[in-house]
């Protein structure tokens, strides 16, 4: 939690992009995972998060347009739950702690939203994406949870979006601090990469590296020799030399701030042959999102220039044919990489994903492709300074696609399939690091950059 005049701040910097009206950010509850007692790892929405603080369930915050009013609202706990939790500050400190100075129980919410319907002002809320805050919406202002989410305020949402996406030095300090527990996690992995190791265990010690700082994953750790398949979450199988093991993983804070950050490496640590052929294409793919990456610039653009470096890579290797621009013009690198450059990180790792990818990612300016590979990219918009992303190109070979698309004859000028046919085994690989957006162009987040050349990856891999 960060110091009260932030939030103070941020709720003013909202309501100065607002109209009339009230606006209501429900957190988030417990939920069960087996029975109403084992609940999952509490996580607190991350809006709430942004404009009151508190990371713990059950509370719900408003800020009211038109006469300056904030409230937070919750309930204090009874004997019966200092019993089991220990003493709990109240609602009111809670409160205070955030720069509010009126707190209300939170069966007053209800009569509070009604009196507001009943007085015909706005009710401003984000799209809900739990059940317990769909129902409880319902509950609040009488629009069946099944349709809630139509009724969300777009003026509320391009206003959370302008605000959370420009990071202020407080943020940009906790993703520092979280990308600096991801070079830990992901340097262990490195370490541990060698024939006869199980891929579950050494996704278990990255949970545990997480863990030790007071934190948790950002995201379920995805680990795995089969690089192909893009979000591969089975560790069932065991190392094996010659092939190479894919880590996509990335800590959160207390804080709730995220990384993320992808590393390919070869197991048993030596790159060998198309290996290296691969992970050089990728690496440049990597390295050249961050030399063009600078405020005023689209993402989109910075996408579609790291394709031509991956297709002039696999051209020149034997893999693509014909004219580099006319070949990613018609989408034909996809085959290849048919994912986006990169998403927004925040308080999510997937940045207000939950807000609208049109919102978040792109505008009236950028608008999003239809184009197999690129309509998957998540930020497409002009970037500005604060703004914090990821850079994670790959190059997969998905034996199944590849099938589909030469049986379609699809793009046949431009992929020589008998040579992709050859690789079909190979897997894939996948570069990320999370970058922030400065006046002259940009920078990796945390102190220490994980290893990523061929020279640093082997050389940490005989540690």
């Amino acid at each position: 939690m960060f110091q009260p005049n932030i939030y103070i701040k941020r709720r003013k910097a909202l309501r100065d992009q607002m109209q009339d009206g009230i606006i209501l950010f429900l957190g988030n509850v417990e939920a069960p995972a087996n029975y109403p007692d084992n609940t999952y790892k509490f996580r607190q929405d991350s809006s709430f998060l942004y404009f009151f603080g508190q990371s713990h369930p059950g509370y719900a915050g408003i800020i009211d347009l038109d006469n300056g009013d904030d409230i937070f609202f919750g309930t204090d706990v009874d004997i019966d739950d200092i019993i089991w939790m220990g003493p709990q500050p109240s609602i009111k400190e809670l409160a205070a702690e955030v720069g509010v100075q009126k707190s209300m129980p939170f069966c007053k919410l209800k009569e509070t939203i009604a009196q507001a319907i009943q007085q015909k002002r706005k009710i401003h809320f984000l799209p809900p994406y739990r059940y317990a805050n769909m129902m409880l919406l319902e509950e609040l202002i009488g629009i069946k949870a099944s349709i809630v989410k139509q009724y969300a305020s777009i003026e509320l949402i391009k206003a959370v979006v302008n605000l959370r996406s420009v990071k202020e030095a407080c943020e940009i300090e906790e993703l520092d601090l979280a990308c600096n527990i991801g070079y830990e996690m992901h340097t262990a992995a490195m370490r541990l990469c060698k024939p006869g190791v199980s891929e579950q265990y050494i996704a278990g010690v990255l949970e545990g590296i997480a863990a030790s700082y007071g934190s948790m994953v950002s995201f379920p750790i995805i680990l795995t020799q089969h690089g192909e398949t893009l979000h591969n979450h089975d560790h069932s199988h065991l190392l094996e030399k010659g092939r190479m093991m894919l880590t996509d993983a990335g800590a959160e804070r207390i804080s709730n701030y995220c990384s993320d950050h992808t590393r390919t490496v070869p197991v048993g640590g030596i790159f060998e042959g198309r290996q290296k052929d691969i992970y050089n294409i990728v690496l440049a793919c990597h390295d050249k999102a961050l030399d063009i990456t600078q405020p005023g610039i689209t993402y989109q653009k910075v996408h579609l220039e790291v394709c031509k470096v991956l297709t002039q890579g696999l051209k020149d290797i034997g893999l693509m044919k014909g004219n580099v621009d006319e070949a990613v013009a018609a989408g034909a690198h996809a085959l290849f990489l048919p994912h986006g450059l990169g998403h927004m990180m925040g308080l999510d790792v997937h940045d207000m994903e939950d807000l609208g990818q049109i919102y978040v990612g792109y505008d009236e300016e950028t608008r999003p492709s239809t184009q197999f590979g690129l309509a998957s990219l998540r930020m497409g918009r002009r970037l500005q300074e604060g703004f914090v992303m990821t850079d994670e190109p790959g190059c997969y070979f998905i034996p199944a696609l590849i099938d589909q698309w030469r049986a379609e004859k699809k793009h046949i000028d431009f992929i020589n399939y008998d040579a992709v046919e050859s690789f079909k085994d190979f897997g894939g690989i996948r570069l990320e690091d999370d970058i922030l957006i400065t006046p002259e162009g940009s920078r990796f987040l945390g102190d220490k950059k994980i290893p990523i050349t061929i020279e640093e990856v082997e050389t940490i891999m005989k540690e």
